[in-house]
């Protein structure tokens, strides 16, 4: 039954905005008064959404939440409304239906209890405690925030003027009991209390913060109980998927202060697991509320882990536009301790730079392999695929096939090609007959020292010393050093950077990073940059680039050299990279055309080219006035 159907009793559907044909319906919302309708019905996904007041859920929901009936007695109704027959519930089952809604009841009692305790005299500790965490009263009572005082008896004698039965009180998880325990006791005591609730904003559980620095276990949470299965529910999502729905994305955090931190950051679509790791059920909810949730972990060794953790959980679950990104907090933090010290915005920009899941996966695979033999690079590409074939959707893993490809190759270069050599005397070679009458792309030319005879020994020397990739990658490295430590380079020369052909997938890879915060932070400083890459795990490569040219002692890359020696040393090294970059090219199609064709002018070009090069290298002019900035004398760069 469409959700329209159901919902068009309640409401009038605006006609300008309505289209039936797509199943995009329009209304002023049931939930509130407004006089503009932004209340929407979509019968494609069978849910409903408001943008004003927030409120959204499928059909059932409506008929729970607008009409008051229970689960059963919705779906009995559209039964009903449908001509189909339900199963009579026996007494067994009503019973059961009846029990659950009486520990509604309790658990709803119980959060009240704590609630009143945080606010008495002898919830000043917990007060102060959330107070010196930057949690203000409004949060406190967004989040329905509690305390449950030192005392064994306090919140099962206060269930008890109500009412409520020990039986039940013990099947809530809210008290302990046993055959060796002579008398029932509070589960949680001298904790902050977090009120854990449904999707429906139902309380159904209870997570509980020590106080004390001596108590056994920091967090502790409810039982499993009948109302209450951990992983199956989210914490905050009956408020955070509202929020989600209208931005697109959900966040997952580690845990409830976590969460509140977010929230006081301004992302109020976060979510938290309770106190284990994501489990199946709790990705399918992320992915009904977002098709691409962001999982978001502290930057430690811990954090890591659970981020690889989620990755492998979720690649056999990957469908077609599902699928998660992940972001890492800078090591040692967490987003509280974030927000403190940086600000809203520096957590906010921790979620905008967070990463898809191919590039977590390759990440992972560079970390954890060693590549420096043939037989373990081959290890390298057999574990990265046997990674990939674990996704579930034939679509999906062929894409991740082809993008993890062609990063292998631009990580090990192109492979060997199988070259051919004349058998006879002379230049005129022939192709094997395989590749008889095809072109040049048909099959790798020889370089000219292949042929059974050489033209020479000046042209075998000279082809065979092509341009330094040493020397280049050296250039690319001083580039990327002087933009880390001059981040006021990105103002004038990002378009510059994002041009320049880096001969490494690492380099590259650095680059891109640099030129994506870059276009997030308005006035970005050197420490800031280092955070963000260090937190990407570009930390050992940086310190590697550093000490390379400490040895070298490139002055004018220090952070210390002023900032008009920088910009002629940057544009020195820019406009060396780009002619060395395309003398190499030259080079390659003078060496083709020379190999194909033997002749003295080919020679002669070739001839021409290298001596550009070896110009090139030592080309780091001087400047008038380069260094006296920065105090010293006029020189080379060297």
């Amino acid at each position: 039954m469409p959700i329209s159907s159901v919902i068009g009793k309640r409401v009038q559907w605006d006609r300008r905005k309505t289209s039936p044909q797509r199943g995009d319906f329009w209304a002023c919302c049931p939930f509130h008064v407004e006089k503009t309708p932004s209340f929407h019905a979509d019968d494609r996904k069978g849910r409903y959404h408001c943008f004003g007041c927030k409120q959204s859920g499928d059909i059932f929901t409506f008929l729970v939440e607008k009409e008051g009936l229970s689960f059963p007695e919705a779906v009995e109704r559209l039964a009903q409304d449908a001509g189909l027959a339900l199963p009579q519930q026996t007494p067994a089952d009503e019973a059961r239906e009846a029990r659950r809604g009486s520990l509604y009841d309790v658990m709803e009692m119980a959060a009240l209890f704590f609630e009143a305790q945080l606010q008495a005299a002898r919830g000043a500790k917990a007060r102060g405690y959330l107070a010196d965490r930057g949690v203000p009263a409004s949060v406190q009572q967004a989040f329905r925030l509690g305390f449950a005082p030192d005392d064994r008896q306090a919140l099962r004698a206060n269930l008890a003027e109500k009412h409520i039965t020990l039986e039940q009180m013990i099947e809530a998880g809210l008290v302990i009991s046993g055959d060796d325990v002579p008398v029932a006791y509070d589960r949680f005591r001298d904790r902050i209390m977090f009120p854990i609730r449904d999707a429906r904003g139902r309380v159904i559980a209870f997570g509980g913060r020590a106080l004390s620095n001596d108590s056994p276990a920091k967090y502790l949470n409810s039982p499993e109980t009948p109302l209450f299965q951990k992983g199956r529910i989210l914490y905050n999502f009956d408020q955070a998927r509202g929020a989600a729905h209208e931005l697109g994305t959900l966040i997952a955090v580690e845990g409830y202060m976590d969460v509140i931190a977010m929230t006081r950051a301004g992302l109020v679509n976060c979510v938290a697991p309770l106190g284990t790791a994501l489990t199946e059920e709790q990705l399918q909810i992320l992915w009904r509320a977002a098709p691409e949730p962001i999982l978001c972990f502290d930057g430690d060794n811990a954090g890591l882990k659970a981020a690889y953790r989620a990755l492998d959980l979720a690649l056999p679950m990957l469908k077609p536009g599902q699928s998660l990104r992940f972001a890492l907090l800078p090591e040692g933090l967490d987003p509280d301790d974030l927000l403190k010290s940086a600000g809203a915005e520096a957590v906010r920009s921790v979620v905008s730079a967070a990463e898809p899941m191919s590039e977590v996966l390759w990440r992972r695979a560079l970390a954890g392999n060693d590549r420096s033999t043939p037989e373990r690079r081959a290890q390298f590409e057999r574990e990265l695929e046997s990674e990939v074939q674990r996704i579930g959707d034939s679509k999906v893993m062929q894409h991740y096939a082809a993008e993890i490809a062609s990063r292998v190759r631009t990580l090990f270069g192109p492979p060997p090609a199988r070259r051919w050599r004349s058998s006879g005397p002379g230049f005129k070679a022939k192709p094997p007959p395989g590749l008889r009458g095809m072109g040049r792309r048909g099959f790798i030319l020889p370089k000219p020292w292949e042929y059974a005879q050489p033209a020479s020994l000046e042209l075998k020397a000279l082809a065979r010393s092509g341009p330094s990739r040493q020397s280049a990658e050296r250039r690319e490295r001083a580039i990327i050093l002087a933009v880390v430590n001059h981040p006021q380079l990105l103002q004038d020369f990002t378009e510059i950077l994002a041009e320049i052909e880096f001969s490494t997938a690492e380099l590259d890879s650095l680059r891109r990073d640099i030129i994506d915060i870059a276009a997030l932070e308005a006035s970005l400083d050197s420490a800031t940059l280092r955070n963000h890459l260090e937190r990407k795990g570009f930390g050992p490569l940086l310190e590697r680039i550093e000490i390379q040219f400490e040895r070298l002692k490139e002055w004018f890359l220090l952070p210390e050299a002023a900032a008009k020696d920088v910009r002629t040393g940057f544009r020195q090294m820019v406009a060396l990279h780009r002619k060395t970059v395309t003398l190499a090219r030259e080079l390659d199609a003078a060496e083709a055309a020379l190999a194909e064709h033997p002749s003295d002018e080919n020679l002669k070009v070739l001839n021409e080219i290298r001596e550009q090069m070896r110009s090139a290298v030592g080309e780091e002019a001087l400047i008038e006035g380069f260094g006296e900035d920065s105090g010293r004398p006029q020189g080379p760069m060297a």
